[in-house]
């Protein structure tokens, strides 16, 4: 047989594009539309149908960048159609062919309540099953004109203040239309078999029986001149190829419906509100039509959105919960970065995600749901135990640049042990279609073959929302057993686990973090946002202590209802890609906004406890937030404040000057760099020899891809040492004591400003950077090069810590260049460690040189500052303050304590009472992580801990308040009965293993 495979199947592609697809809407009529161009910012639907309406003028633009425009379409069905389903079809000019990047819309009744939502993907609404001829027609439409900044390239339109007026769309069609089953039907079996055939070998029969068959449809039966008339007897060509079983051994699929919706990115916080919206919309009236759709959506915060914003559309949601068709998964408020939140602020992201469902839905969720952020901290594990849940999902892995992950079932064991069984999608996206395409790659992918034989598939358009379509469901089934492809079925996220837990007990251990091995510049990008957040989630910590405090010893109002809102505005802040930077302009200033508010109301909360606290008087009371006692004040406690401490001595030496304050001796030289510093009790030299400390560098920063979220390992290539400088000057403060050195300099169009000092009693050189900002495309780092011989760093995560080598023997270690430690990082040989601490730093990168002595620098930096260009053209100008620490001979012990200290700093009030902390621990290795009052309004304290070192502890936690009795809770404060701590004496002992988290409640007595 001549060979003419090829000449075939671009005619089936080209007779699917032009002549079948076309005819699924066929005969026309047309539509009235009018428009209504609102101003400003969007308007509630009551009053977008009330509005003064006029005609839509031929081919009239609308929409300025993140303008709404409400167009009113009526007409009549015509009297032929009677007995033919009819649809509106509705292209309000679309700039993409995929859903969620460009303009939107969604369908409303003249009643407000919503249709369904209009994107490229999704441009029908349904007007009747079967028509009788004369019904009226009155839709209103609300139209987003949402600009596609999708491309990577530098723009102004990625916030309101700089878009422009100039009008982004024009509507392409607004008509009625008969809708065609039969032609829809066929153009999904030749789509679902043209895509098997296409990635089944060439030696395979299938292949070459699903061309002819292909073949013989659409050239030998359908009518290209009557697709409609010819439709049916085509589809019964087909469908002996599409009653063919699967093979008994076919890979088994669960597809889950799915639209991966992003809080904010390439759009701002109030239009994924609206994205929400379309989706659901879409999704219930889906539902409706194909019961057996099921759809898992994240995020109870959108879920939250639709409670206050859509009542219509939350009453359709709880319905289709109750149904079993719509489930909540993931259990926490946002699809968080899981990097850079802090312990407890990741700890409540699962609290306040499990409780709305619960309380709002009765549905406790079992899984936790990130498909999309951008690595994943060994701290998890425990914490989805101590939520009550059991699964964990991510497909974001897959995207790594060096190594491929060798699972894709398997164990994830934690920093304490934990294990949660975890699964990432061997289809590689959480955006899929069910194409034939994706799910050959996913058969072909699948890395646990021979072991285990089934795997998940978040179907949908997301990113944008948007979701499954008919069109998936129709793929959907046929593929549920159809010879040369997996098995797909549509099931629940949490059927999907169970089979493939009982398929896989025994699935492979992975230990430790989940990194991923791209995007690293996310933790840098945006340093407002990081400082933001960390100063939030202190202040948190801060109020709750004080609050409890001053609620159990004076009776003050516990404020329940302030700090709920603000902690759950701060973990919204915290999704994926508000936190790690990289979203549009809009959304970056309003995060800095958000957070400029916020701080300044927990400050007022944190105030007004500790006032009550301090009582009358002219004194000033020193209060202490940290877990660690400092400077005479206990932890969580307050004293009366003494004398001022004697002051830091200072030399000049060589045009620079020695800081000394028998603790640590620090050389600045006439450079302003530290060329020294002595830790004096050991005599122990901590800068490398000939090196210089706190040197900043700067590197030019254009990665291949995605400017805010990547930094690639050739940044290193070129470098540039900032040691010119303006001015040099010292001083000594006479209230505090603290000796500094002040130094000046300029680069390019920035300027530097740097304070070095020692504290009396220090063992530390803390240091202040204030950065005047106006580069592009540059990486601004902190360099210290130590005299150690460091085979690894340990860096502070959530609950603990993690080692990471500093070599590079395997591409898994070289592909760490770029690291995320929170509030301290380590490095140490054995007998002398030091800390490099911070108040606002994530990224920092560590390596190591052997040195012509034969000694080890290990280098530690710090990455202060970035500039890529997009999405946000203007990111990080400006002025920031960015605080650290120099800390050296200290253990993982002390790096703990500093770094608690540097964002904890102590606070004063006036008044004459010292205060007792409510709770004292005795175990310097055991962390209070939280005082507060329980959730629920009962007045119960609760009290988290967690053991810090990595090694196992046994000590007691003393009680300033009388409590009548202690359980240990879950996260979500139940009791967990498995446990039975004594209360004796007002004490609890605790024996906490490696890295565990325990929380105890007590009621009052």
């Amino acid at each position: 047989m001549h060979d003419d495979r090829q000449l075939v199947e671009e005619r089936i592609d080209r007779i699917l594009r032009e002549r079948i697809r076309p005819a699924v809407h066929g005969e026309t009529a047309p539509l009235t539309v009018e428009v209504w161009h609102a101003p400003g910012e969007p308007v509630p639907a009551a009053e977008g149908i009330a509005a003064d309406y006029r005609p839509l003028q031929g081919n009239e633009a609308w929409g300025p960048a993140w303008g709404t425009s409400w167009f009113h379409i009526t007409g009549t069905v015509p009297a032929g159609w009677a007995g033919r389903a009819v649809e509106a079809v509705i292209d309000l000019g679309f700039s993409q062919s995929h859903s969620g990047f460009s303009a939107e819309g969604l369908v409303h009744r003249p009643d407000g309540t919503a249709i369904k939502g209009l994107n490229p993907t999704n441009t029908w609404v349904r007007i009747a099953d079967k028509a009788e001829g004369g019904e009226q027609i009155d839709l209103y439409v609300e139209a987003a004109a949402n600009p596609d900044v999708s491309d990577n390239a530098v723009t102004p339109l990625g916030d309101v203040r700089t878009a422009g007026d100039h009008p982004l769309y024009r509507v392409r069609r607004i008509d009625l239309a008969v809708y065609d089953d039969e032609v829809w039907q066929l153009v999904r079996d030749v789509e679902v078999l043209a895509q098997l055939m296409r990635n089944l070998e060439m030696g395979n029969p299938r292949r070459w029986n699903l061309l002819r068959a292909l073949e013989d449809a659409v050239d030998r039966t359908l009518d290209l001149k009557d697709v409609s008339g010819s439709a049916a007897a085509t589809r019964a060509v087909l469908a002996p190829a599409l009653a063919a079983p699967a093979v008994a051994s076919a890979h088994r699929v669960s597809a889950v419906g799915h639209a991966h919706i992003d809080s904010a990115w390439l759009w701002p916080l109030r239009e994924t509100v609206r994205k929400v919206g379309r989706t659901i919309a879409n999704v219930t009236a889906l539902m409706d039509d194909d019961p057996d759709l099921v759809f898992a959506m994240s995020s109870a915060q959108q879920w939250a959105w639709m409670q206050e914003h859509r009542p219509d559309l939350w009453e359709r949601m709880k319905e289709k919960a109750a149904a079993g068709q719509l489930v909540p998964v993931g259990g926490m408020w946002v699809e968080s970065d899981t990097n850079m939140p802090g312990s407890e602020a990741l700890a409540r992201q699962l609290v306040h995600g499990k409780r709305f469902f619960l309380d709002e839905l009765g549905i406790d969720t079992q899984e936790i749901w990130l498909p999309d952020s951008f690595g994943y901290t060994a701290a998890f594990p425990q914490l989805v135990h101590l939520s009550g849940s059991k699964w964990f999902l991510t497909q974001k892995i897959s995207w790594s640049q060096f190594n491929k992950f060798p699972h894709h079932s398997f164990w994830w064991e934690g920093l304490d042990g934990s294990r949660v069984f975890t699964h990432f999608p061997p289809v590689d996206t959480y955006n899929s279609e069910l194409s034939g395409d994706e799910m050959a790659h996913l058969v072909r992918n699948f890395a646990d073959k021979g072991r285990a034989n089934r795997s998940l598939v978040p179907f949908g358009w997301g990113d944008g929302g948007g979701g499954p379509t008919r069109e998936m469901l129709g793929r959907a089934a046929r593929l549920r057993d159809l010879e040369g492809s997996a098995r797909v079925e549509i099931e629940a996220p949490e059927r999907f686990f169970e089979k493939a837990h009982e398929d896989y007990p025994d699935a492979p251990v992975w230990v430790g973090e989940l990194y991923l091995e791209l995007h690293r510049g996310t933790y840098t990008s945006q340093a407002k946002n990081k400082q933001g957040n960390r100063r939030t989630e202190h202040l948190l910590r801060e109020a709750e202590l004080w609050c409890a405090t001053a609620t159990v010893r004076t009776g003050a109002e516990y404020p329940y209802a302030e700090l709920d809102r603000i902690w759950k505005t701060a973990l919204l802040h915290q999704f994926h890609d508000i936190l790690p930077g990289s979203s549009i302009a809009w959304v970056h200033r309003e995060s800095r906004e958000t957070y400029e508010r916020i701080t300044g109301e927990l400050d007022t909360i944190i105030t007004g406890a500790q006032r009550a606290l301090a009582g009358e008087g002219s004194g000033t009371v020193v209060f202490n937030g940290a877990p660690h006692a400092r400077d005479g004040v206990a932890a969580g406690g307050a004293i009366v404040a003494g004398d001022a401490p004697e002051a830091v001595g200072v030399t000049a030496a060589d045009g620079g000057f020695v800081l000394d304050n028998g603790l640590v001796r620090a050389t600045v030289d006439a450079r302003g760099l530290l060329t020294s510093v002595v830790e004096l009790a050991s005599g122990r030299e901590t800068i490398a020899p000939g090196q210089a400390g706190n040197l900043l560098q700067i590197h030019p920063d254009l990665p291949a891809h995605w400017d805010a979220w990547d930094i690639d390992h050739t940044y290193r290539n070129t470098v540039t040492d900032l040691v010119d400088l303006v001015s040099i000057e010292h001083d000594v403060d006479a209230a505090t004591g603290v000796a500094a050195v002040r130094v000046v300099r300029r680069f390019g169009a920035s300027t530097a400003t740097q304070v070095t000092s020692v504290a009396p009693g220090a063992q530390r050189v803390d240091i202040e950077t204030e950065v005047d900002w106006h580069e592009s495309e540059l990486f601004l780092k902190a360099a210290f090069p130590l005299d150690v011989r460091a085979e690894r760093s340990t860096a502070e995560t959530q609950f603990g810590y993690l080692h990471r080598a500093t070599d590079t023997n395997t591409s898994w270690e070289a592909a760490k260049f770029e690291i995320c430690a929170h509030r301290f990082l380590h490095v140490a040989e054995p007998g002398f460690g030091v800390a490099v601490v911070n108040d606002s730093t994530y990224g920092h990168d560590v390596s190591r040189t052997v040195r012509a002595d034969g000694g080890t620098t290990t280098t530690v930096r710090l990455s202060l500052l970035r500039a890529p260009r997009y999405p946000d053209p203007e990111t990080d100008q400006g002025v920031h303050t960015l605080r650290y620490a120099l800390v050296p001979g200290v253990d993982v012990d002390g790096a703990t304590r500093e770094g608690f200290r540097i964002n904890l700093p102590q606070r004063q009030v006036t008044g004459s009472a010292a205060v007792a902390p409510l709770v004292t621990c005795d175990h310097d290795g055991i962390v209070v992580s939280a005082v507060k009052l329980a959730d629920d309004g009962s007045g119960d304290v609760v009290v988290r801990v967690y053991e810090s070192l990595g090694a196992r502890a046994q000590g007691s936690l003393a009680l300033g308040f009388d409590a009548a009795s202690v359980v240990v809770t879950d996260l979500l404060e139940r009791t967990l009965d498995d446990q039975a701590p004594v209360l004796d004496d007002g004490s609890v002992a605790l024996t906490l293993r490696p890295f565990q988290i325990l929380t105890l409640r007590f009621p009052l007595a």
